[in-house]
């Protein structure tokens, strides 16, 4: 990681991280998310991994779990893929060996912070775009 940067600005490539799996090898999955720089109104969670950060941090980064939603590319798509009306927020910096994470499931996702529960379902047009990059879509509970 960079010099005296820590976990806390997120979004940081390196050693360790995940191939993008686009098979060009250019880019690093992030190894975490981006930790939510406040804590009020602005928070949002992605309607499929439940990631929590602001609005702006979606806005100018996306999802890390989420790429191919490409909410730093299109700002609609945040507003369409997130929501402001989510339970409980957890934060997992071990993913693979957190029970809670598990239970959650969120187990496969990269640490950061993660609401526990999400009402509203992702519009079925980015389902399909779940579905055309072969990427599970799980509806929450009703």
């Amino acid at each position: 990681m960079k010099g005296g940067g820590g976990r806390r600005g997120g979004g940081e490539y390196g050693r360790g991280g995940r191939d993008d799996g686009d098979g060009d090898g250019d880019r690093m999955m992030p190894q975490f998310a981006q930790i939510p720089t406040s804590f009020g109104h602005e928070l949002r969670a992605c309607l499929r991994c439940r990631l929590v950060k602001t609005y702006d941090q979606f806005r100018e980064s996306g999802c890390e779990n989420c790429p191919f939603l490409e909410m730093d590319k299109e700002h609609d798509n945040v507003a369409n893929c997130t929501t402001p009306n989510f339970t409980g927020i957890i934060s997992v910096t071990d993913p693979s060996r957190s029970w809670a994470a598990r239970w959650l499931r969120i187990g496969r996702f990269i640490p950061g912070c993660y609401t526990l529960a999400v009402s509203e379902e992702l519009p079925e047009e980015y389902q399909t775009v779940c579905a055309d990059n072969n990427v599970q879509y799980v509806p929450p509970k009703r």
